[in-house]
C-alpha cells in the first residue's frame, strides 16, 4: 500500500511554501517580469549586463530566492514542482517536524544552486571568452524549486524505500528506492551529455547530494546523542 494515502492534510511548511511560490509566480506574470528575473533568478557570478561592464546581475541572495521563481510563460514548470512538493513533502514534514523539514528544504535548494554554479564555472572554462555562446550561457538564469524537490525525493526514497510511487508517464508503479535511483542516474546522464540543456540537471543532483549529506549528519548526531545517554 502506498504511504501517500495515510496523510489527508497539508502541514504548514509545505502549504506555505506552495503559497509563496504561487504568489511569486503571479507577481512575475502580473508585475515587471524582467525586474523580477534580474533580481531574484540566479545568474552566473561573472555575468555582466550588456554594455555595463561594472554591473553584474548576480546578487548574493539569488541562491535562495531562485527556488521561488519559475518560468512565467510555462505553468507546467511550477505545477509539477508544487505537486511534487505536496506529494513528498507532506510525509516528510510530519515525520521530521516543521523546523527540521524547513531546514532540509532550504539546504537542498541552496546546495543545488551552489552545485550548479560550480558546474557552470567548469563549463565556462571550455567556452571561448567573448563568444556569443559564452554570453548566451551566462545570460540564462536558473529558476525553480527543482533542486529542493529532488532533495525531498532522495529523503523519501531513503526513509521509505519500499513505498509505492505510481507514475503517469510511463504508467507504471515503482518502489521509491528504484524511483530515486533511476531519476538520479537519468539526471547524471542528461547532465554529462548536455541533453535537454534548458534544464539544470546538476542543480537536481546537487539537491540530492546536499540532502544526503544533511541526512547523514543528522543520523550521526542522533547516534552520538544516544551513545551519550546510554
Amino acid at each position: 500500500m502506498s504511504i501517500f494515502r495515510t496523510h489527508s492534510t497539508t502541514p504548514p511548511v509545505v502549504l506555505n511554501l506552495i503559497i509563496a511560490n504561487l504568489v511569486v509566480f503571479l507577481a512575475t506574470k502580473l508585475y515587471d517580469s524582467n525586474m523580477m528575473y534580474a533580481n531574484f533568478a540566479m545568474f552566473n557570478v561573472d555575468f555582466r549586463c550588456l554594455g555595463e561592464a561594472d554591473m553584474t546581475l548576480f546578487k548574493p541572495w539569488q541562491p535562495l530566492t531562485y527556488m521561488f521563481m519559475h518560468f512565467s510563460v510555462d505553468f507546467s514548470h511550477i505545477f509539477f514542482n508544487m505537486f511534487s512538493l505536496w506529494m513528498f513533502g507532506r510525509t516528510l514534514e510530519l515525520e521530521m517536524g516543521w523546523k527540521r523539514f524547513l531546514i532540509y528544504y532550504i539546504v537542498c535548494g541552496v546546495g543545488a544552486a551552489l552545485f550548479q554554479m560550480g558546474v557552470a564555472q567548469i563549463d565556462l572554462a571550455h567556452i571561448e571568452i567573448g563568444s556569443k555562446a559564452r554570453y548566451a550561457y551566462m545570460s540564462t538564469p536558473t529558476v525553480g524549486a527543482s533542486g529542493a524537490i529532488f532533495g525531498l525525493l532522495l529523503a523519501f526514497g531513503l526513509l521509505h524505500p519500499n513505498a509505492l510511487i505510481s507514475l503517469i508517464f510511463p504508467p507504471i508503479t515503482l518502489k521509491a528506492k528504484w524511483f530515486v535511483i533511476i531519476y538520479g542516474v537519468l539526471e547524471l546522464l542528461l547532465g554529462v551529455t548536455g541533453s535537454m540543456s534548458n534544464v539544470a540537471h546538476f542543480a537536481h543532483l546537487g539537491g540530492m547530494f546536499w540532502g544526503w549529506l544533511l541526512l547523514l549528519w543528522w543520523r550521526h548526531q542522533a547516534r552520538k546523542h544516544n551513545n551519550y545517554y546510554n
